[in-house]
This record gives structure tokens, C-alpha cells and sequence, in this order.
């Protein structure tokens, strides 16, 4: 039967293929199909873990809805897609230790330059599929609310963190006032609550999601105050309350996930703010001076 199956095998048989076909058909899935999709993406432990029923509920849709979006995609059912999140977890949840060990028995036979090759080469998958995808325009547009800002807040957590100690040092070599929401007190959320409306806000977080990140930037978000943010996925929950947004997909290696795209975004960010900043200011003194 047609009804926008696949074959089987065109069906994503691991998570990243299958997020990337969600989101190739977001715009064409019937709302509800929409629906659980994107709270499949925004919470695959939940997918994981959860029962038909339970899932059903979080997402508020019926059990049916579930078996609906797996047909839609080509499975034999919704225990077959659910397959998929339960090996992305066992994938995930493999400790560091068990990751050198996959690595020793890949059998490369110049370990230190095939672990050099393989890092370089996630790199620059990461750098070129970024390069092609991103929208200039919303890049310049980002730029716009970051320039215009008083003061920018820098929130990123885990493996997000070196997006803004990078940004933190950028910012003040160019005299850029901000705010970095991580302290060792525990009190990120009180330093967030200082932005106002005048302010704007970096956030960063890729599955799975950073609770804090998440909670932090929802609550700048409700206050007006602009949230420039930077993920992985359309479905993010990031993207519902960000003002522009970046999906940066990166590659790994051997389950080590870079962060090269996304440093290469973010250096760019400070460079920009202060160039647009340094043309409005002599626009501003030229005008002055005519008058």
C-alpha cells in the first residue's frame, strides 16, 4: 500500500537518519503526525522508555497517532521505530572507556594517526554541511538583535560550555558587554533573571537537552528578551522560543562528537556584532556632524 510509505529499504534504520527524514517531511506530515514527531525529536529517552500509552499522553495525542506516524514512515509499527530511540540510547549511554574500546577493535592499524584522520574528517564533514545549509539572512538578522543588545547572555551547559568560554573572551577583547549564565555557586538562574527586554541572550544545547539551558532561555523567551539560539534540530525545543535559530548537525567519530560547526558559528558572532556596532557608530557621527 502507498499512504506515503517507504520500502523497507528506504526505511532510517538509526536515529540520525531518521531525524534527518522527519525533518525532510515535517512541512508535508498531517498536523498531528507533525506532532508527535516533533516530540519524538525533542524527547527520544521518553520515546525510549515510555509505553504507547505514556508517551501518548506526554505528547497529547492519541495511542493511535503513534502507530499513524510509524506506518507514515515505514515501519512495520510503532515497536519497530521505537527500536531506533532504544539503540540511540544504548549508543549514547556507552561510557567513555567502552567508546576506546569500540575504537581498539575497529582495527585501524596506525591507531594515532587513524584517530587523528577521524576526528579531522568529522570535523570537516561538520564545517561543510553547516556551510551549506545555513541562511546568510538569518545569520545577519541574529547579528542585528545581538548589536542592537545592552547586554548579551551567554547560556550553554555540558558539552555546549566551550561555545561560551569562547564567546566570554571574544566579547571582551572587543568590548562587548555580556554575561555568562554558569557560576559555581549554583546561581545561573538568578544572573539570568537580570536581562530586560534592552538585552538579548545566546543559547546553546544539543541533544539530549540541557534541562537548565532549556528552563533559562524558555523563561528569557517569556520576558521578551530575544534568544539567539543555536542547536541541532528543527523539532529542538530550543527553536519554540527563539527569536532567530541555527540547526548545526555535528559529525562524530567513533561516538566523540565534535563541536568544530559550532565553534565556527559562534566565532563569527563577537566579529560581526563589533563590525556592525563600529559602522553604526560612524553613521551615527557622520549624521551628527552634517547637522
Amino acid at each position: 500500500m502507498d499512504n506515503g510509505i517507504e520500502t523497507r529499504t528506504k526505511v532510517p534504520r538509526d536515529f540520525e537518519s531518521l531525524r534527518s527524514t522527519i525533518i525532510e517531511r515535517k512541512n508535508a506530515m498531517p498536523k498531528r503526525l507533525a506532532q508527535i514527531a516533533a516530540f519524538a525529536l525533542g524527547n527520544p529517552d521518553e520515546i525510549a522508555f515510555g509505553t504507547t500509552a505514556s508517551i501518548a499522553t506526554a505528547a497529547d495525542v492519541q495511542p493511535s497517532t503513534l502507530v499513524r506516524l510509524a506506518h507514515h514512515l515505514g515501519y512495520e509499527g510503532f515497536s519497530d521505530l521505537q527500536s531506533i530511540f532504544r539503540e540511540r540510547l544504548r549508543d549514547r549511554t556507552l561510557s567513555y572507556e567502552e567508546r576506546l574500546i569500540t575504537l581498539e577493535q575497529s582495527g585501524i592499524e596506525d591507531e594515532e594517526a587513524g584517530i587523528l584522520s577521524g576526528f579531522l574528517s568529522a570535523a570537516s564533514q561538520s564545517i561543510n554541511k553547516l556551510a551549506a545549509t545555513i541562511e546568510t539572512d538569518t545569520f545577519a538578522k541574529a547579528v542585528d538583535v545581538l548589536a542592537a543588545a545592552e547586554t548579551i547572555y551567554l547560556i550553554a551547559k555540558r558539552r555546549s560550555y566551550p561555545l561560551t568560554a569562547h564567546m566570554t573572551y571574544a566579547f571582551s577583547k572587543l568590548n562587548i558587554r555580556h554575561q555568562i549564565v554558569a557560576s559555581p555557586n549554583g546561581i545561573d538562574g538568578e544572573l539570568a533573571r537580570f536581562a530586560t527586554e534592552r538585552d538579548a541572550a545566546i543559547a546553546a544545547s544539543f541533544s539530549p537537552y540541557a534541562a537548565d539551558s532549556l528552563a533559562q532561555a524558555q523563561d528569557l523567551a517569556a520576558r521578551n528578551v530575544p534568544v539567539i539560539a543555536i542547536t541541532d534540530s528543527a523539532f529542538s525545543p530550543l527553536t519554540a522560543c527563539a527569536t532567530h535559530w541555527f540547526e548545526v548537525a555535528e559529525a562524530d567519530f567513533a561516538g566523540f562528537r565534535s563541536l568544530s560547526a559550532s565553534m565556527a558559528l559562534i566565532m563569527a558572532f563577537p566579529v560581526a556584532i563589533a563590525e556592525r556596532r563600529r559602522k553604526d557608530a560612524v553613521a551615527k557621527f557622520h549624521k551628527t556632524k552634517m547637522e
